[in-house]
């Protein structure tokens, strides 16, 4: 089976031009739909579930779900792709330069990810529908709120999809490349509340939040918590992100509020990391006072942002992506990666998803690129893979 490459390349140039940042995916779900409707597919095979309405970030549209019956009996399979794009590129006018596709203006990201994904799942359907051939029962997932902590697909609602056996997500750079596990992260917010003080007439009186912080964050590194973090064979990540406080040089700062996240592929292990930063600003709190011996507060949170997960190498969805790279010329690699994807959630669902690459390059970035050679042949495995050959 084969692809009309020039309007699959049109399909992704026209949904890249789309606005659509996390939490505003309307017109593109829009878009989508109606090339579905435009292709034949009914109206009753097309719903939206309420993810936007439980994410607390909000937004205008939730998830679009699509589900097909199919023409010949066989297990079910997803094929899925996020939506929105980050901030940087919600203004793009894609150009086809050559092999790449860029922004046409040097200040805006490309939006590649993952309108890239949404292309080669909507034209594995199209050409599926177009060649008449037989295929299996398909669920299509458009999910929202991607770029913000995966929170379509945290807010999912599973009943929905038809109980899939087989998934397939896209969403990254290599089509060779089967993304088959992901770590696990937790976001951490951490306010130091010290005390004000006139910092000419009596600074002793003060406690400076900012320093109670310093306190804690040398420890954490002192005793290698924070950035790669290996102790006895795990392996995970922290990093401080952000920090906020104070408004005038004098004034003891009084307050900071301090971002943070930990991430590994292992749930305890990355508990533990959580733990001892939580040990790491208990004991810088407890350490600073000032003269009339008052210590600072400390307020604690951490938000689970999504589980680690790991599929089988040899379960068959690893085993039909890999055939349907095979297929189009490219030669397998399976890996786990360190950063976040819907897939996780999809997981936590119970439907775990292989994560394959679309032609991305320097996502998020003024520089990003899609690599059209790459994009075509993750359309070519998204067709097959619809049509139950892969």
């Amino acid at each position: 089976m084969e692809i009309n490459q020039k309007q699959a390349v049109q399909r992704v140039m026209d949904l890249i031009a789309i606005r659509g940042g996390s939490c505003s995916e309307q017109d593109v779900a829009a878009w989508i739909c109606q090339q579905l409707q435009d292709a034949g597919i009914p109206q009753s095979a097309v719903s939206f579930d309420t993810a936007h309405r439980r994410s607390p970030q909000g937004g205008t549209t939730g998830n679009l779900i699509v589900k097909l019956k199919g023409t010949k009996r066989a297990p079910r399979r997803l094929l899925m792709a996020h939506m929105d794009t980050v901030p940087l590129a919600v203004d793009s006018v894609p150009v086809l330069d050559g092999d790449w596709i860029r922004p046409q203006s040097k200040q805006t990201a490309l939006g590649g990810d993952n309108r890239a994904g949404c292309a080669v799942v909507l034209t594995a359907i199209l050409e599926l529908l177009r060649s008449g051939a037989d295929y299996p029962p398909l669920t299509l997932l458009f999910t929202v709120q991607e770029e913000i902590g995966l929170r379509g697909a945290k807010y999912l609602t599973a009943s929905k999809l038809g109980k899939p056996a087989l998934c397939f997500n896209w969403d990254g750079r290599d089509p060779a490349l089967l993304i088959n596990g992901a770590v696990g992260a937790s976001n951490l917010t951490i306010d130091i509340t010290g005390h004000a003080s006139h910092a000419g007439v009596h600074p002793e009186h003060g406690v400076n939040a900012a320093v109670v912080a310093s306190l804690a964050i040398a420890r954490l590194q002192r005793k290698g918590w924070h950035g790669l973090v290996r102790k006895q064979g795990q392996r995970g990540t922290s990093n401080l992100g952000a920090i906020n406080g104070g408004g005038a040089t004098n004034v003891v700062m009084p307050a900071v509020t301090i971002e943070a996240e930990a991430r590994s592929h292992d749930s305890e292990f990355r508990r533990e990391i959580v733990a001892a930063w939580k040990e790491a600003f208990e004991w810088a709190v407890g350490s600073l006072s000032n003269s009339r011996k008052e210590f600072g507060t400390l307020t604690f949170d951490e938000d689970a942002r999504y589980e680690p997960f790991l599929i089988d190498e040899r379960s068959d969805c690893i085993v039909m992506a890999a055939e349907a790279a095979k297929a189009v010329g490219l030669s397998p690699t399976i890996s786990a990666c360190d950063g976040g994807l819907d897939a996780n959630w999809l997981a936590a669902h119970g439907y775990p998803a292989v994560t394959l690459g679309c032609g991305q390059h320097a996502i998020h970035t003024v520089d990003e690129t899609l690599l059209v050679p790459d994009y075509l042949k993750a359309c070519h495995m998204g067709l097959l893979l619809a049509a139950g050959d892969g």
